[in-house]
């Protein structure tokens, strides 16, 4: 369940009763905070969509050698090409919609109005006036205007399906005062009082079940929502921006395309030069001569690889937004299925991150509750420290003696000093100096004989080794005379107050998490600040390196880099003892050892890791505002399972479009080689303009809308080290020249045949297409195993298409065919299968 951050500043004074706003400080607030539109723009509008078609190079082919026919007096050739446009045009405005469906489809969930309290009465105002602070009232199976607080209502359930995916009821009950868990941020200090949360510039985490989110409707009874984000600030709002095509960025695979079609072009340019020269000194006059040049000019376009990449981008990023994850930057979606190596938190990430204190072993003159008494001490409520938390609540719990007390000094924790001590007086009003920490650390602080020291010290280990997380407390008397106010930290002659021993529960699925990794070649490293027996417990319990983990300390990273066996980091499995400036280290050796690198943080001091990491990974419920900024990716549930599907998702989404990729190049390889050399040859044209406008409307839709929509599956398909830098093997290109080739060679003979029997062209050139349509049936078969209804459709589509356009009499002769007979199309399916045969043999040999 995700927690969430409340930041305070965006709510009116008493926001926890059911006040509403004036209508003046609506409008201020409207103004401050913006409208409450989940998107920055409008819908494409009629001319929108006109325009994105308009720039389809095809089009302007079709226009251009219409007008060219019309010019020589070739009136049915022209209007042929230009009735040619309608289907052409039609295919481009519903790719188009297709690429919107996403974004349109989250906003068609949202509220279209909302029932507010505006100047002491309920208002309906349209959902865009809701501003931040509003009191909105939410009935039974209405949607939820915004994301905000529930403050009142009860037996409350609502349907976030749209959001998790997740096909039950979500129970949710109103906030009252202390639901909101406190947290240090990075502007101050917060403060919770009863009735009322008050920070300056801060936040607290308030629980998933407070939360009423945009593009959720409540199932069940009637809720007022405290609104708290508006527009793109709401999760919906986040995840239509990341999906929206202006909100990313250029990334290394979409230069490497471009470059890709740069170089086509350019081949293809040149080639057209030489058809137009060839064709008129074979003397077929310079009609014949720009009409091959611009049929091989538009064959050889490679528009669709842009297309496709774009599209499926659009598409990643949905599909991540669903599995949880919310992209920012779109390079992650390339990123995440390329991951080699996870470097996760124990605390938060693998475990529930929530404390249970389990065991209290007090010095033998003390008593439990002294114990805790001192434990709390030198523990804070707003520290959001989850240890913090769970001795606070067991002090209250348990009897301790009574809090608060005066605080007279605090010394934070640190990384290195390991451990958090305070000054305060008590309730007796004698001063008393407290600290906790890392057992060794507080140990070393205490008088306390050998003997004693190694019997605490072995306490430690037996219930670290149980996967305990175990600290230290001590305390000692402090005489007013001589303690000095301001005075540094008292580091000596401490009293061993003994130690406490928490649990913090691993995730459900974690351990199958990890299994799934393993399999798909993904090494896990779990990162701590736990001692290394604790961690070595809880990586024994997920399945972490086996039944013998290894295990190494934080400060060992350094060493490793210094002796440049920083590549030996790649066989670690759990880092204990970490501090956060050796994640980096960590991370930055990892990549040099040629690993893909994800990383998971959620404080200030995990930026400089989460910039450095290949994808950055922040925690969305108790993350902070610096790292949820840098990082690549925001996972919204702080799961463990929820980073290994985004991977799966990931990988499944590089292998969709590489299949998309082979299944253009096999179709136009054969295309382009025919089209350019059989007229080079001095034979009658191969493709008319209008049979290259047959093919675009098969290759198009096919490319686009097939393999976006393969399933991922559950395991994670494994890649080779380092992830998928070549985006094809060579065994990959060595089918796509099998394929390619063979298919050349069948086009051109089925064409020579028909020619040699009489010269009938028309039969050749139908002949010619039977068989590239049916290839491009039978490759979408092969390459999609017709998994999905589109795939089936499309494959299906291909076919009756093709024999209908033929045997049609009408388009036949407005398309120079000439119907086939039957054992014409037996030739032309056995000559397709024959083709795709190595791709379906290489398919079968990788299982």
């Amino acid at each position: 369940m995700m927690r969430r951050a409340l930041p305070t500043e965006r709510l009116p004074d008493a926001w926890l009763t059911e006040r509403g706003l004036a209508s003046a400080e609506a409008d201020a607030r409207r103004r401050r905070y913006g409208a409450n539109d989940i998107v920055e723009a409008p819908p494409a509008a009629f001319w929108d969509v006109a325009r994105d078609t308009a720039k389809d190079p095809m089009l302007w082919f079709l226009v251009g050698t219409s007008t060219l026919y019309a010019a020589v007096g070739q009136g049915v050739e022209a209007l042929t090409l230009l009735a040619a446009i309608v289907p052409l045009a039609g295919m481009d405005v519903y790719l188009h919609r297709r690429t919107q469906a996403s974004t349109e489809g989250l906003v068609s969930r949202l509220a279209a109005s909302a029932r507010v309290v505006r100047d002491g009465a309920p208002r309906e105002v349209p959902a865009r006036d809701v501003v931040a602070g509003d009191l909105a009232l939410v009935g039974s199976g209405e949607p939820f205007p915004a994301d905000g607080i529930i403050v009142a209502g009860a037996e409350l359930q609502a349907d976030e399906g749209a959001l998790t995916g997740e096909a039950y009821p979500v129970s949710k009950r109103p906030v009252v005062a202390g639901s909101a868990s406190p947290a240090c941020s990075e502007g101050g200090l917060l403060e919770t009082r009863a009735g009322s949360v008050r920070n300056d510039n801060s936040e607290v985490f308030v629980e998933h079940e407070h939360w009423g989110f945009a593009g959720t409707r409540l199932l069940t009874g009637s809720a007022a929502l405290r609104v708290v984000f508006t527009g793109g600030e709401t999760v919906y709002g986040e995840i239509v921006r990341s999906a929206a095509p202006g909100a990313r960025a250029r990334t290394p695979l979409q230069s490497a395309i471009a470059s890709l079609v740069t170089v086509l072009l350019t081949v293809a340019s040149v080639l057209c030069l030489i058809m137009a020269w060839a064709r008129l000194r074979q003397g077929y006059g310079w009609v014949d001569a720009l009409v091959s040049a611009v049929t091989l000019a538009t064959a050889a376009l490679p528009e669709e690889f842009p297309v496709v990449f774009t599209f499926f981008l659009g598409v990643g990023v949905y599909r991540l937004a669903r599995r949880q994850t919310l992209v920012r930057r779109a390079v992650s979606v390339e990123n995440i299925g390329r991951v080699s190596c996870i470097c996760a938190d124990k605390t938060g990430t693998i475990t529930e991150g929530r404390l249970h204190l389990t065991h209290l072993l007090p010095a033998p003159e003390l008593a439990a509750p002294r114990l805790l008494f001192f434990a709390a001490i030198a523990s804070r409520g707003d520290s959001g420290d989850p240890l913090d938390a769970a001795i606070l609540r067991e002090a209250e719990g348990q009897g301790a003696p009574a809090l608060p007390v005066e605080q007279l000094a605090i010394f934070p924790f640190t990384e290195g000093r390991k451990r958090e001590s305070a000054i305060v007086r008590d309730p007796d009003g004698a001063l008393v100096a407290a600290a906790k920490g890392a057992t060794e650390a507080i140990l070393a602080m205490c008088e306390l004989g050998e003997g004693e020291r190694e019997a605490w010290n072995h306490r430690m280990l037996k219930l670290a080794g149980e996967g305990h997380r175990v600290i230290g407390c001590a305390w000692r008397p402090l005489d007013e005379r001589v303690w000095i106010p301001g005075a540094d930290e008292l580091t000596h002659r401490y009293r061993f107050a003994g130690l406490l021993a928490f649990e913090d529960p691993v995730r459900e699925s974690v351990a199958h998490a990890v299994g799934l990794c393993r399999e798909g070649l993904i090494h896990t490293i779990m990162v701590t600040g736990d001692h290394p027996l604790t961690a070595r417990a809880v990586a024994r319990e997920v399945g972490l390196g086996g039944t013998e983990p290894v295990v190494i300390s934080g400060d060992e990273i350094e060493a490793r880099v210094a002796r440049g066996e920083g590549a030996t980091l790649r066989r670690v499995d759990v880092i204990a003892r970490a501090a956060p400036a050796q994640k980096l280290a960590l991370v930055k050796a990892l990549q040099e050892a040629g690993e893909i690198v994800a990383v998971t943080g959620d404080g200030v001091n995990d930026v400089p890791a989460l910039q450095a990491a290949d994808v950055g990974i922040a925690m969305g419920e108790r993350g902070t505002r610096s790292a949820r900024e840098v990082a690549a990716i925001v996972l919204l549930d702080d799961n463990f399972r929820t980073i290994v599907r985004a991977i799966g998702e990931g990988r499944q989404l590089f292998r969709n479009l590489q299949l998309s990729f082979l299944y253009l190049l096999m179709v136009h390889v054969p295309l382009v080689i025919t089209a350019a050399f059989v007229p080079l040859a001095g034979y009658p044209l191969l493709y008319l303009p209008v049979h290259i406008v047959w093919l675009e409307l098969i290759i198009h839709p096919t490319a686009l809308l097939v393999f976006q929509e393969l399933p991922a599956s559950e395991r994670l398909q494994p890649v080779a080290a380092g992830g998928p830098a070549r985006f094809f093997s060579t065994r990959d290109w060595a089918v796509i020249a099998a394929v390619g080739g063979l298919l050349t060679a069948f086009v051109v003979a089925g064409y020579l045949t028909s020619l040699g029997e009489g010269g009938r062209v028309e039969h050749g050139r139908a002949m010619a297409l039977a068989i590239l349509t049916l290839a491009s049936a039978a490759l979408t078969a092969a390459l999609s195993g017709l998994r999905t209804w589109t795939a089936r459709a499309v494959a299906g589509g291909t076919i009756v298409l093709s024999v209908a356009l033929v045997h049609t009499p009408v388009l036949a002769r407005l398309l120079h065919l000439e119907p086939l007979h039957l054992g014409d199309w037996l030739l032309a399916v056995v000559a397709a299968l024959v083709a795709c045969a190595p791709l379906m043999v290489s398919f079968r040999e990788r299982g």
